[in-house]
């Protein structure tokens, strides 16, 4: 047992879950406390910004004591002790699954894999987490739930589908998140709330008992207070499951890192306006960049010309809408009001279009896949900003653009990685992407581990004291 006094209930909800770790195995902290100061915080400051939809204090504590029990009895699991949210489009036994429908009451009969998991790590599950209706958006400004406030801006979105999820982890109310990404669904909010985000290769995470937004672009993504914390989790989660039928099977281990800074071919866009980023994002970005000569290598223009950031992403959204009358036709058909008049009318989009039109919004996955082998065989790693602008006021129309630069990844399968690269004029915490090749994740977070350490630009947590 330590010797050295206990750590305050602040460094504990700005802690990452490395830390954490630590902390539990000096015996600094002890899974009840640890769930105590998170649950404190959350029934605190959740009123205020409606990260969370639904915690079962008893339950939380029932976890966090036997996570107690098992340290003391010295067989312990990965994450034993650690508090993590849920996006509400997860199964959890004996929980309703209502994926941001009011209408989803039923408790799911079992767990995702990826609640498995997590229970067979140890870690704590704290609750579920607001998002957008139907993941079918990237503001969390939920019509049945309400909107989720940004942590740093009070009035400001939160991003999405996340981004209760992220939310919460840069609040201290979790000392890490699993959501969903399609087409940018973890990355957006982890920009816009200055947190580090996963999207991982497209199968390398089972997505069974996620309720699916479009099954070619799912992916369940990781949010967290550090690069480490979503390498541990990457771990934990990954693996082949055979009752996912797009779950990946890796014929090779993960790509090692291995990456020499000096070596690496890091891929720029030629025109970050005519992409339709800000310019106040570009002037971050830019100054990011020029904080990493040597982390980033050899830098190469990439030729982007013949991707339409905007026509690819409503292919993307196409392929959602229609999937999602499926997912939720009961609700569609319900007598009651269980959807919002808006993702109504989104789908009702995809009713009037034909199986044609689906099928040339489907190859744009293959397009993507070609571009992807002829970018990475060119560069190591694709630099760029997350979004294409910061938080923007709650109650306004959401920028089109949000998801144009996060999109390319979800549409090739590829992962990519989320870090803060620093603060807009006003304040509003801005991330930086990097996308790499298929199975290069590992890779991937290596890379971002040293960018990371070297911009030292994540925003002061918890935002909310």
């Amino acid at each position: 047992m330590s010797t050295l006094p206990p750590v305050t209930d602040q460094e504990l909800r700005r802690a990452s879950v490395c830390q954490l770790l630590h902390w539990l195995a000096m015996g600094r902290t002890q899974p009840e406390s640890l769930a105590e100061v998170y649950q404190d915080a959350i029934e605190r400051i959740n009123p205020e910004l409606n990260a969370y939809l639904e915690i079962v204090p008893g339950l939380v504590q029932e976890q966090a004591r036997a996570a107690q029990h098992r340290r003391r009895d010295g067989v312990i699991g990965r994450l034993d002790g650690i508090p993590i949210a849920l996006k509400d489009n997860f199964d959890v036994a004996g929980w309703p699954t209502r994926a941001g429908l009011a209408g989803r009451r039923m408790p799911a009969e079992d767990d995702a894999h990826v609640v498995s998991r997590l229970r067979a790590s140890g870690a704590v599950l704290l609750g579920k987490t607001n998002m957008d209706e139907g993941a079918l958006g990237a503001a969390t400004d939920n019509p049945h739930f309400g909107p989720t406030h940004n942590p740093y801006r009070h009035g400001y979105s939160a991003g999405g589908s996340s981004g209760g999820a992220a939310a919460a982890v840069a609040a201290g109310l979790a000392a890490a998140a699993v959501g969903s990404d399609s087409l940018g669904s973890i990355r957006i909010p982890a920009s816009y709330c200055g947190i580090y985000a996963l999207k991982p290769t497209h199968g390398e995470i089972s997505a069974r008992g996620m309720v699916p937004a479009a099954r070619r672009l799912d992916a369940v993504g990781l949010l967290a207070r550090s690069v480490d914390d979503l390498t541990v989790l990457l771990q934990v989660l990954a693996g082949y499951d055979a009752d996912d039928p797009r779950s990946r099977r890796r014929r090779v281990a993960f790509s090692p890192p291995d990456w020499e800074p000096g070596n690496l071919r890091a891929g720029l866009l030629n025109d970050l306006a005519g992409a339709g980023v800000e310019p106040e994002v570009i002037e971050v970005f830019q100054a990011a960049l020029a904080k990493l000569p040597r982390e980033l290598g050899e830098r190469r223009i990439v030729d982007f010309a013949d991707w339409n950031f905007a026509r690819t992403r409503r292919a993307g959204l196409l392929l959602m809408e229609a999937e999602m009358l499926s997912t939720f036709a009961a609700e569609l058909q319900s007598a009651e009001p269980a959807v919002s008049p808006r993702f109504r009318q989104m789908l009702d989009y995809a009713a009037n279009k034909s199986a044609a039109d689906y099928a040339v919004a489907d190859r744009v996955l293959d397009i993507a896949t070609l571009k992807m082998r002829r970018l990475f065989s060119q560069v190591d790693v694709l630099v760029m900003p997350t979004t294409p602008q910061g938080a923007f006021p709650l109650g306004t129309e959401a920028p089109d653009s949000q998801a144009d630069l996060t999109g390319f990844a979800s549409l090739a399968g590829c992962p990519a990685v989320s870090i803060p690269m620093g603060m807009l004029p006003d304040g509003r915490p801005i991330g930086m992407q990097l996308v790499g090749a298929r199975g290069s994740d590992l890779r991937l977070l290596e890379l971002a581990a040293v960018c990371a350490a070297t911009l030292d630009a994540e925003p002061a947590y918890p935002a909310i004291a």
